[in-house]
């Protein structure tokens, strides 16, 4: 029996057609399924083709571990921008039968079932037809015979049911069985009950700690979920729950609007003189989504299903709706905007869209809202003020320069501080989940990102030297401290001086500090299966006299009987 949420109406429960292409950014990048290629951020599998997944290649192995398990897979880097560039085909076929198409993100869209089903006689018929077109789309991408072979059909899943959440299920669970899911009107409780709670965070539509605790309170199926009174969930819970609860009870509220929204939201910018440029639509962009996420800031609310509309002086337009679950940021609606320009400008020349002259209308509509349910600034963690006024900074400087000259931090993992992290540029990273990005334990990793045996304990050094600087590290009778294959050392450290100039010119010694004391060596013996990035060292942490602050301590390491420094702690 299904549990009735006040103040909402079910009478008219929404049909949505989601669909779904599993590992789109290896399609996207023209891999065929028969070669073995995965898709990399943040040094982790994304995406992978059916030949890598036969190999044992499975998304959220790390780089090393897929190189180890076929060792002549094609391993690419992350282009959000080429995903949605390639998608866009894929977002034309469907909106043929569809009026008003929801992307969610490159790879995902969803529909509203009713219209496209009555025209092709039946939710089935709809999407078999749907998922063939798709296919035939993907398949050329493929650079393979389209419908042909397990691999293909294999690319592609439709699901319809009641609500986007039921939907979206449905479609993965379709590309699983290589053929549409449909759930019957009103079934969409029945559907979802016996599904595992991890669904929510799959979907990112729960936070992945509350998932958690869902967990560990033995609610273990969204049917265990749903069988809680909505009221003592609100209690417990709060809204983030209420919300869940919902989902799990089939309960999806969020229609799939198509009418025009009030006028006030609608934010406009007309060009006098039409940009040709790229970066000159976006920058225009960039001052509309400030604009708009400060009116709905304003209002407690955040936007969580976006149109974006462009048009060129010759009457050329592209309209595309954008839906993300958690709400939209002022970046990720510029980002959107990107994808959405990037993707009509590059279409294929003779084509029915092709623009031919500069944009001169930006307009960007919310047509969906939610209350935000805001978060704690600083005080336990999260996202702060400062913070979002550094991705706004951030985001200004890329519109001002280029995509690849503003450049952030990104988890890589490592043993040595300067390996922890890689610079990556600002457009290919969320800025609005930096903090889940960074966060680490004191061991330097967290579950996600897999633990690093032998890695240095917190705190983490200050100041990280880009190149080493080379040094000295004697011992009471101005020796160099040695250090052997099996880590002992052949005396104390007693004093350290750096070597400054160059090899070329020959170094010239710096002032002797005293070392006060030192710990270690902490061995590494890291990538001896490559012979071209093995690396064997002993660390050290050296605290020394210093002139101006009395003492500081050093990270040093021993490299082919050659002392350097690594980073200095504050």
């Amino acid at each position: 029996m299904s549990r009735n949420v006040p103040g909402e109406n079910r009478d008219h429960p929404i049909r949505m057609v989601t669909v779904w292409c599993p590992d789109w950014p290896v399609v996207a990048a023209g891999c065929r399924p028969d070669v073995p290629a995965a898709v990399l951020r943040a040094n982790r599998v994304v995406a992978r083709t059916p030949a890598a997944a036969d190999e044992g290649i499975v998304t959220g192995q790390r780089r090393r571990q897929a190189q180890q398990r076929c060792p002549l897979i094609r391993l690419l880097d992350d282009d959000p921008a080429r995903d949605a560039r390639e998608f866009e085909p894929i977002v034309r076929a469907v909106a043929e039968i569809a009026p008003r198409v929801d992307l969610v993100e490159p790879g995902w869209l969803s529909i509203a079932a009713r219209g496209p089903s009555r025209y092709f006689g039946g939710d089935a018929a709809m999407a078999e037809h749907l998922r063939r077109s798709v296919l035939d789309v993907v398949a050329s991408l493929a650079d393979v015979e389209a419908g042909v072979g397990a691999e293909a059909e294999a690319g592609v899943g439709v699901g319809v049911a009641d609500g986007r959440f039921a939907a979206s299920v449905a479609a993965r669970l379709g590309a699983r069985r290589r053929e549409p899911v449909v759930v019957a009107p009103g079934g969409s409780e029945a559907f979802c009950a016996p599904l595992p709670i991890g669904w929510l965070q799959t979907l990112a539509e729960v936070d992945a700690e509350l998932v958690d605790l869902f967990g560990r309170l033995g609610l273990r199926r969204l049917g265990d979920l749903a069988g809680l009174d909505s009221v003592d969930v609100l209690g417990r819970f709060g809204p983030v729950g209420t919300h869940a609860h919902r989902l799990a009870a089939g309960v999806d509220i969020r229609p799939a609007n198509t009418t025009d929204p009030a006028p006030e939201r609608r934010i406009t910018r007309v060009l006098d003189d039409p940009a040709a440029q790229t970066d000159a639509v976006v920058f225009v962009a960039k001052q509309l989504a400030d604009e708009l996420a400060g009116r709905l800031g304003a209002d407690g609310r955040v936007c969580t299903r976006l149109v974006v509309r462009l048009a060129t002086e010759h009457g050329e337009r592209s309209e595309r709706s954008w839906y993300r679950p958690a709400g939209m940021s002022a970046a990720a609606m510029v980002e959107r905007v990107r994808w959405q320009l990037d993707a009509w400008v590059n279409l294929p020349r003779g084509s029915e869209h092709e623009i031919t002259g500069g944009v001169a209308l930006i307009r960007l509509v919310p047509e969906e809202v939610r209350a935000d349910d805001g978060v704690q600034l600083g005080f336990w963690g999260g996202q702060s003020d400062a913070d979002r006024r550094a991705i706004r900074a951030i985001a200004r400087l890329t519109t001002l320069t280029s995509e690849a000259a503003v450049t952030v931090p990104v988890w890589n993992g490592g043993r040595l501080p300067a390996d922890r992290y890689r610079w990556m540029p600002a457009t290919l990273v969320d800025l609005d989940q930096r903090e889940r990005a960074v966060e680490r334990t004191a061991t330097g990793a967290d579950g996600r990102a897999g633990p690093w045996p032998g890695c240095l304990p917190a705190p983490s050094p200050a100041t990280v030297f880009d190149d080493p600087l080379p040094l000295d590290v004697l011992d009471v009778h101005g020796q160099v401290v040695r250090v052997s294959g099996r880590g002992t050392v052949t005396a104390d450290p007693a004093g350290i001086r750096l070597l400054l100039g160059s090899e070329a010119e020959g170094w010239r010694r710096g002032p002797m500090r005293a070392v006060r004391s030192w710990a270690g060596p902490w061995p590494v013996d890291q990538h001896w299966w490559e012979p071209d990035r093995h690396r064997r060292l002993a660390r050290f942490q050296i605290l020394v006299d210093d002139e101006k602050v009395g003492e500081r301590a050093h990270l040093v390491i021993a490299e082919h009987q050659r002392w350097f420094l690594l980073a200095t702690y504050d």
